[in-house]
């Protein structure tokens, strides 16, 4: 008699092809078994403790990153470099076909999949009207996800934790890195 496979084993061989298929999809090493390097967090936290914006389909970074997920899986940074992106569901549905197929978020997401429809995610951190933003510059040199964004492998709802919005937080960084802070750096003048 064939019985679906139910309980802790389920979750255990879900979890395991949670990390080996993104990892062929996109061509990544499957996780390693060292842990990853503490990055120091370069940004104050955020001193309003602003909550979680309520999200289309609920989602916790700490649950996927500890699978073995990284940042560059679901975020990619397409040209002009200004922007991380969201992933696409059919990304999700990568793991998500076998991995809690049966609960309700997922049978969400399974209909923005199968509709090609884009996932109305709420972006959490927004650049200042006036400042001119690049995720690629700031890659580029050598900066990672957690000294902005905090600890997001331990957030289990993402909110906007650091003050990295805050002009001061950008220049006290700036100073610390050696990187311009004249006002041309961030702002640019109208033109007339």
């Amino acid at each position: 008699m064939n019985r679906p496979i139910q309980g802790g084993f389920a979750r255990i061989v879900g979890a395991a092809l949670c990390v080996a298929i993104p990892a062929v999809a996109v061509n990544l090493p499957a996780r390693q078994s060292s842990a990853p390097p503490v990055v120091k967090q370069e940004v104050p936290d955020n001193l309003l403790h602003p909550v979680a914006p309520e999200q289309p389909i609920p989602y916790s970074h700490k649950t996927h990153l500890a699978v073995g997920l990284t940042c560059q899986v679901c975020h990619t940074n397409p040209e002009p470099g200004k922007l991380m992106t969201f992933p696409v569901a059919s990304t999700c549905m990568q793991c998500h076909a076998a991995v809690a197929a049966d609960k309700p978020a997922i049978q969400t997401l399974a209909s923005f999949a199968k509709s090609g429809a884009t996932i109305p995610w709420v972006r959490v951190y927004s650049v200042t009207p006036g400042v001119n933003w690049s995720h690629r510059k700031h890659l580029d040199a050598g900066m990672k996800c957690q000294m902005c964004h905090g600890d997001v492998a331990q957030m289990s709802t993402m909110s906007e934790a650091t003050s990295v919005l805050a002009m001061g937080a950008c220049i006290a960084c700036h100073e610390a890195h050696k990187a311009p802070v004249v006002c041309s750096t961030c702002h640019s003048w109208p033109s007339h």
